[in-house]
């Protein structure tokens, strides 16, 4: 049996061996303070070094750019990108084996950071969008599904707008994105396979990003008040919970590892409403209280155990993370930014 997180060689083995890719050890010591973390923090990969000095150390838009660039050459980024096939795929599979197929490695590269327009990104893209199956301009790459899938047609529209793929097939992609909306404001990949009618909060997360990363990429097609209604299904839930019980769907809605995958959680859901420009609405605070809970007495956050499956490598080695560490904060100076009055 395979390991959970084990992680596995490139088919070709000509490639040169890749080197570690967890953390350095770090050389700050934790001891609680902002300085400090932030401090370690910019120890960590490119990908973490970037958006750390975006979103809290207020860098320059040309500092950002150039720390940014980086991970396309170094690090995480850059071992990914050395294990593409030559025919622009990963592990010679589109979608399955999950974790190491084309989708789910730019589904990771896109959350790295890994800058648009890169010419590898755009080639993984082009052999997803080629190599799909489509149904009325949904589509799907999983092999045992006759009918278009809204989660993988979500994770398609995000990564081709993000990286620039200027298929002619977008936004007639988009449109179908937005007909599958529910009457609640959510997507459900069951709505087509099983009639169902409540919206899922995993399908309705990804059909969100995807559509704010088209609006930010320049679409064509109008998402703004689609985009809204999704928000309120989350709002309804106070973002992780039952509408008719009030109860916590799914404890593991409280985990937030890194990369999330396919899966919700509050921190997942919480940067797509900061993302957005979305209003703090109070009934976010149960969820922006859970991040306060996380919080480790040396002022981290900590590592939270991958989804099962194969993995190229593991991120990080166990104990505080820095990507846990980098995104709640973020998440917490944004609901503590002074409301407009």
């Amino acid at each position: 049996m395979t390991p959970s997180a084990a992680s596995i060689p490139h088919p070709d083995s000509r490639r040169r061996p890749l080197t570690s890719a967890v953390n350095p050890v770090a050389n700050v010591e934790l001891d609680g303070s902002e300085s400090a973390v932030r401090a370690w923090l910019m120890e960590g990969d490119p990908a973490v070094r970037w958006q750390v000095m975006r979103d809290l150390l207020g860098a320059s838009p040309q500092e950002v750019a150039a720390e940014r660039a980086g991970v396309a050459t170094e690090g995480w980024g850059a071992q990914l990108l050395e294990l593409q096939d030559v025919d622009g795929r990963w592990a010679d599979s589109l979608y399955s084996p999950k974790w190491t197929s084309t989708t789910y490695t730019l589904l990771l590269l896109e959350r790295l950071g890994l800058p648009r327009g890169d010419p590898r990104a755009i080639a993984g893209c082009r052999q997803l969008w080629d190599s799909a199956r489509w149904y009325g301009g949904g589509l799907t790459l999983a092999k045992t599904i006759r009918e278009p899938e809204t989660c993988i047609t979500g994770m398609l529209v995000l990564l081709a707008a993000s990286f620039g793929d200027d298929d002619p097939r977008l936004d007639s992609t988009v449109d179908w994105l937005v007909g599958q909306q529910l009457d609640d404001g959510g997507w459900n990949c069951e709505s087509i396979r099983r009639g169902s009618t409540h919206g899922s909060f995993h399908t309705s997360i990804t059909v969100l990003e995807a559509l704010l990363a088209y609006e930010q990429s320049g679409g064509t097609v109008p998402v703004a008040s689609v985009m809204a209604a999704g928000r309120r299904f989350f709002l309804d839930h106070h973002l992780y919970r039952s509408h008719r019980t009030g109860e916590v769907v799914d404890r593991a809605f409280t985990r937030f590892p890194f990369p999330p995958q396919w899966h919700f959680d509050i921190v997942r859901g919480l940067e797509h409403f900061r993302a957005a420009g979305a209003d703090r609405d109070e009934r976010l605070a149960e969820a922006i209280a859970e991040l306060h809970r996380a919080r480790r007495p040396d002022g981290t956050w900590p590592l939270y155990q991958p989804y099962p499956g194969r993995q190229w490598f593991r991120l990080e080695p166990r104990g505080p993370s820095r990507w846990s560490t980098l995104r709640a904060p973020r998440l917490l100076a944004w609901w503590d930014e002074p409301r407009q009055r």
